[in-house]
């Protein structure tokens, strides 16, 4: 495999993985910070949607926080693995990487089955393709040695 190769994978990751770490940290102020007009929910935004009730404009922000709080870690933690292990040649963080894509990408996936829309689909295809892509572009550290 080119090492030249090898760079652009893991570059491609890093680049997948801060893109990642961004949108989360975002999500993290419209949870937290941002007017609830920002916080769009399908085609209403966070204040068409409770209306008046508070109870529930803060339920839907702390969802909308745990979730950021999550992919802000799994933003960390994929990055942490490209820039250390997966850079280093590891075979496990080859597919460490390719796991936590395939898992990510099928649960966000379920929502055009289970709760018939396509919101946010984006979310889940463009780093998956990414992903997959950059791994490819490495998966010669799977070969076994000679």
């Amino acid at each position: 495999m080119s090492a030249k190769l090898k760079i652009v994978s893991w570059v491609l990751l890093t680049i997948v993985g801060s893109l990642t770490l961004l949108g989360s940290l975002g999500s993290v102020y419209v949870a937290y910070v941002a007017d609830a007009k920002i916080d769009q929910i399908g085609p209403m935004n966070l204040s068409e949607l409770a209306a008046g009730r508070n109870d529930l404009e803060i339920a839907l922000r702390a969802r909308r926080g745990t979730a950021a709080a999550f992919g802000t870690g799994y933003a960390l933690l994929f990055l942490t693995i490209v820039l250390v292990p997966y850079r280093r040649g590891d075979v496990w963080a080859w597919w460490t990487l390719l796991i936590g894509t395939l898992a990510t990408t099928g649960i966000i996936l379920m929502r055009v089955s289970i709760l018939g829309t396509k919101l946010g689909l984006a979310a889940a295809t463009i780093p998956l393709a990414v992903n997959v892509v950059a791994l490819l572009l490495d998966a010669g550290r799977l070969k076994p040695e000679s």
